[in-house]
C-alpha cells in the first residue's frame, strides 16, 4: 500500500490571518506551507509520516506539493528515507490543479498500482484515530470485495453540516451519498467526512474518467477531493470508518489551538495515530 499526502495548497485564509496579526507572535509562519507549519514539536506532516512508518501501513509515501513550496518540501523531507516530493508545477492559488488532478498527477507520475491512503497535507485526527485499525478493516473489506474503498467520518454539531461533506450510511456503514455542505434540514446524517481516504487500486483508474468529465467545469467541482469520493460512492462500494474527530488547520485560530493541544494535551506523541 502506498500514501499520497496532497500538499499543493496554498494556505490562503491561514496566511492572510498571519499577515494581519499585529502582535508579531506568528511572524515566524508566514510563507510557510500548512502541512509544514510545527505543531507541537514538529512539521504538522512529519505527524502522518512518523505514524505510516511505525505502523507499517505503507511501503512508500508520496507527498504533491507545489512550485512555490517545493524547495521546502524537498528540504524536510531529508529528514526521512521512505519518501518522495513531486511539484504539480503551479506557482499561485489562480492557477492550482485542485486535489483531485495532484492525486491523480501521483498517481501516473509514480505510476501506482497499489492501494492508496490519500490525506489531505492540513489535517491531523484525534487520539483515537489508529492507522493499523484503519488498514485492518480495509483488508477485512478487501477480502470480501476487491472494489471496497474506505473513508472516515465523525459526529458534527447541527450548525456544522453546511462545512463538510455528509456521509449518509446504512446500518452496516457502507455509504450510501455524500452530501456536500447540506443545511441541517436536509439530511438527518451528522457525519462529517473529513480528507483521509483509503482507495483500492481497482477505484484509481475512476480518477481518469472523473477527471475527464469534470474538465470544462469550474475548479471548485474539481478541487475538494471529497467531490471524487461523492462521484465515486454510486460506482464503487464505500465504506466508513469512525472516529471522534479531527484538528483543522484552516485558520490562525484553528492552527492556534492545535498546537497547544499537541504542545499541552497530546498523551504519548510516540503512539500518535499508530
Amino acid at each position: 500500500m502506498k500514501a499520497v499526502i496532497l500538499a499543493a495548497g496554498y494556505g490562503t485564509r491561514l496566511q492572510r490571518d498571519v499577515l494581519a496579526d499585529t502582535t508579531g507572535r506568528f511572524a515566524d509562519l508566514a510563507h510557510v506551507a500548512k502541512p509544514l507549519l510545527p505543531v507541537g514539536r514538529c512539521p504538522l506532516s512529519s505527524h502522518w509520516i512518523h505514524a505510516l512508518t511505525v505502523s507499517g501501513s505503507v511501503d512508500t509515501i508520496y507527498v504533491v506539493t507545489n512550485a512555490l513550496y517545493l524547495r521546502a518540501f524537498e528540504e524536510w523531507a531529508t529528514n526521512f528515507t521512505n519518501l518522495q516530493i513531486l511539484s504539480d508545477q503551479t506557482t499561485s492559488n489562480d492557477d492550482r490543479l485542485g486535489a483531485v488532478a495532484c492525486l491523480q498527477l501521483a498517481v501516473k507520475h509514480f505510476n501506482i498500482e497499489d492501494h492508496v491512503i490519500v490525506i489531505g497535507g492540513d489535517t491531523l485526527f484525534k487520539e483515537d484515530f489508529s492507522l493499523r485499525k484503519v488498514k485492518e478493516r480495509f483488508s477485512d473489506l478487501q477480502s470480501k470485495c476487491e472494489d471496497s474503498c474506505l473513508v472516515l467520518s465523525y459526529q458534527c454539531k447541527d450548525e456544522e453540516t453546511q462545512k463538510y461533506g455528509i456521509l449518509e450510511a446504512d446500518t452496516d456503514l457502507c455509504v450510501l451519498c455524500m452530501k456536500e455542505k447540506p443545511l441541517p434540514s436536509e439530511t438527518k446524517s451528522r457525519r462529517a467526512c473529513p480528507c483521509f481516504y483509503v482507495f483500492s487500486k481497482r477505484s484509481l483508474p475512476l480518477l481518469d474518467t472523473f477527471l475527464e468529465e469534470k474538465k470544462d467545469a469550474p475548479i471548485t467541482e474539481k478541487d475538494a477531493p471529497g467531490n471524487f469520493v461523492s462521484w465515486l460512492i454510486p460506482r464503487k462500494p464505500v465504506y466508513i470508518q469512525e472516529i471522534s474527530g479531527r484538528f483543522d488547520v484552516g485558520n490562525l485560530p484553528s492552527y492556534v489551538e492545535c498546537d497547544l493541544y499537541f504542545k499541552e494535551k497530546l498523551q504519548d506523541i510516540e503512539s500518535y495515530m499508530v
